[in-house]
């Protein structure tokens, strides 16, 4: 008997072809870069994507300190965290954030857009955010990626 036989082949850790992508975040609105690294960071630009796997690429960012924000944002935007003690929630404005810790700004951007369970943890060690044009994955070669003309 001849018969087609089709069958669903789910990526993995081991075959998913992981690759190192660099991206430079001078001028990128945060929210925009940020669902964009999320994107390629799980994977779902890929055709082999699978849900329940680490099958997206490793995401390097560099000029963290050059990011932009839309509107009133970097002023009136606060993020706010419990130190969890009484008393103790403290806020921040966009603005003091991006004057001491620019990274942070991009990390908690995009971690919030990632699965908020064990994947979305094992996915953030994905990424690599720096302040400035140098970095520490020279070793890796990383490829250029240009976010103006990713979907």
């Amino acid at each position: 008997m001849d018969t087609l036989s089709y069958k669903t082949v789910s990526a993995n850790k081991e075959n998913s072809g992981k690759k190192w992508l660099l991206v430079d975040a001078e001028g990128q609105t945060v929210g925009r870069l940020a669902s964009k690294v999320a994107k390629l960071i799980r994977g779902k630009h890929k055709v082999n994507f699978t849900p329940h796997a680490d099958c997206g690429d490793n995401v390097i960012i560099i000029n963290a300190e050059k990011v932009s924000f839309s509107g009133t944002k970097l002023v009136n935007k606060e993020y706010i965290r419990y130190t969890g003690y009484p008393g103790g929630q403290k806020s921040l404005t966009a603005q003091e954030i991006l004057q001491k810790h620019p990274q942070r700004l991009i990390e908690k951007a995009v971690k919030g857009m990632l699965p908020k369970n064990t994947l979305g943890r094992e996915l953030f060690r994905n990424l690599k955010v720096y302040v400035g044009t140098d970095h520490k994955q020279e070793a890796q070669k990383p490829e250029v990626m240009n976010l103006d003309t990713f979907k």
